[in-house]
């Protein structure tokens, strides 16, 4: 009996030590999703309140500092391209042939329609750099097992302020996430798919984002092709390569 009790008394511990922090579960995150580069091949596929559209892009990246996008389809974008170097981003339209600086609160503005903002599109940060995090629970989420997470902002310059994600417990992947104002108020939601191993990591191929503000039944990131950790030539990132 006292080896019996001696056991039991062992059991929260062991159990304890099963469920990582809330900070080991973002680095396991950052690990899969940050990268030191990444060139990409992608459809955003937006259902508007009216009517679906398919836009198609080739980017390139370079940790949260630098990132290229030029739009490849329909003819009514192809051609326009952005830029974002650290905080600022500039975007080429070919119809005005002009070069237009986006800032302040039209980073807020919707991007091309779609249910992600600029903000969103230029917010590539390691989660550990800008969230706080505790694990709140556990739950079975599109037949997975996942840790449910919740994230607090560090400072107020933050996007979002609060984040709740459901997280794989074996990739370490967020399936599901929820994005909160400072207010509490629930601005968009968010759930990634297709889950696939690319090299030593996980990545999700398909996302799909919900602006809860917004008509419409959301918009669909689809990767087609991703490479991580490529060298990628400094002029890329240049406003000369705007135009």
């Amino acid at each position: 009996m006292r080896y019996l009790a001696a056991i039991l008394l062992l059991v929260p511990t062991f159990l304890w030590a099963q469920e990582p922090s809330g900070k080991e579960i973002l680095q396991r995150i950052d690990k899969n999703m940050a990268s030191k580069s990444t060139i990409s091949t992608s459809k955003m596929v937006i259902h508007g309140a009216r009517q679906t559209r398919t836009i198609e892009a080739k980017s390139w990246g370079i940790g949260d500092e630098k990132s290229f996008t030029e739009y490849l389809a329909p003819v009514r974008e192809k051609g326009t391209k952005m830029l974002k170097l650290d905080d600022e981003l500039w975007i080429f339209s070919p119809g005005s042939d002009r070069i237009i600086k986006i800032s302040g609160h039209m980073l807020r503005q919707s991007l091309m329609g779609s249910d992600l903002s600029y903000e969103d599109m230029m917010d590539n940060a390691e989660l550990l750099e800008d969230y706080d995090a505790g694990v709140i629970g556990s739950e079975i989420y599109d037949e997975r097992d996942c840790w449910i997470v919740e994230l607090q902002a560090k400072t107020a310059e933050v996007n979002y302020q609060t984040r709740k994600m459901w997280v794989d417990k074996d990739r370490y992947i967020p399936l599901k996430e929820e994005l909160y104002a400072k207010s509490g108020k629930l601005l968009k939601k968010l759930e990634l798919s297709d889950i696939k191993k690319i090299g030593n990591r996980w990545y999700p191929q398909k996302m799909v984002f919900k602006d809860m503000l917004k008509k419409g039944d959301g918009t669909e990131f689809i990767i087609d092709e991703i490479e991580f950790d490529k060298e990628i030539p400094e002029h890329i990132f240049t406003k000369a390569a705007l135009k």
